[in-house]
């Protein structure tokens, strides 16, 4: 079975036969929440393309659940509805702005705007830029870098079951922080075919400003869905993994060498993900908690 996971406040989320996140709790212990339970009958879940959007849809829906509810666990605190809406909110309309309006302005003020091939190219950079600067100011804070850590424990507990080996701290520490299916791969591999994408409307003549932004947002899902086959092809031929390196070593920002402690936080995650512990002691939350215990329709192949 793969298995696929994001890390989140002093946690990790793992998707294998179950959907549980395990969080480092003020006192030490650690608790565990099962928020889903995944149906893989559904023959759409087999069509590619289609498929990737799933993917990436349950990937950000259980993502934000974990989040929120580790940031609860972590800091032993109740958030409220309102404060989830208006974080996710915010990072939608940021997002869209750092790397949609911000770089396709600045492409047409630097006088790229007749010539929609060249616009696309170099307004795609731009975005690259804009993303790896992003990537390391936050990973000169704190608590991001702690995150990053718990980001190598998921990888190095995925490695660990992936080679057979039985799931324990011990085990775990030898392998890699990077994986090829880590959620920094495909963010890589998209930025590089949204901007083949974007280009191809070239035919059309030179777009107007407000045409390209509307472009850019409207052919996510089809950038999305071709990243996501992109990423699953270099998982299955890793021969043809160097096509994907710079995807990998951005992981070396992305990810940090985790201490024992998380790796537990890991191990513990994946084991109860994969149903290999008792239940008596995971929780179950309802929707007022955040969470479903509820059959869901996803491909658990996506890393975080």
């Amino acid at each position: 079975m793969k298995v696929g996971g994001q890390a989140v406040i002093d946690g990790v989320l793992m998707m294998g036969k179950k959907v549980v996140v395990a969080v480092r709790k003020q006192d030490g212990s650690i608790q565990v929440v099962e928020l889903g339970t995944p149906d893989r009958t559904k023959k759409w879940m087999k069509v590619p393309f289609l498929r990737g959007l799933f993917s990436l849809f349950y990937s950000l829906y259980f993502g934000i659940k974990a989040i929120n509810l580790s940031a609860e666990i972590s800091a032993d605190e109740k958030m409220k509805k309102s404060e989830s809406f208006f974080s996710i909110l915010l990072s939608i309309v940021l997002a869209i702005g750092l790397f949609v309006i911000f770089p396709a302005y600045l492409t047409k003020w630097m006088g790229f705007k007749n010539n929609e091939f060249l616009f696309s190219l170099v307004d795609g950079f731009i975005r690259l830029g804009v993303f790896l600067a992003y990537v390391y100011i936050i990973s000169l804070f704190n608590d991001v870098k702690n995150v990053f850590r718990y980001h190598g424990a998921e990888h190095k507990a995925v490695h660990t079951y992936e080679h057979g080996e039985e799931l324990t701290v011990e085990n775990a520490r030898k392998y890699s922080t990077i994986h090829p299916r880590c959620g920094t791969n495909f963010v890589m591999i998209f930025l590089v075919i949204a901007i083949i994408v974007h280009s191809l409307f070239g035919i059309f003549g030179p777009l107007s400003m407000l045409s390209r932004i509307l472009v850019r947002i409207l052919v996510l899902p089809i950038v999305a869905g071709l990243s996501y086959e992109l990423l699953r092809f270099f998982d299955k031929y890793p021969r043809f993994l160097f096509l994907a390196s710079p995807g990998l070593l951005l992981q070396k920002l992305t990810t940090a060498q985790p201490d024992d402690s998380q790796l537990e936080v890991a191990i513990i995650s994946l084991r109860n993900a994969l149903e290999l512990v008792e239940t008596s002691d995971v929780d179950k939350l309802d929707d007022e908690k955040h969470a479903k215990n509820e059959n869901i329709d996803y491909d658990t192949e996506f890393l975080g």
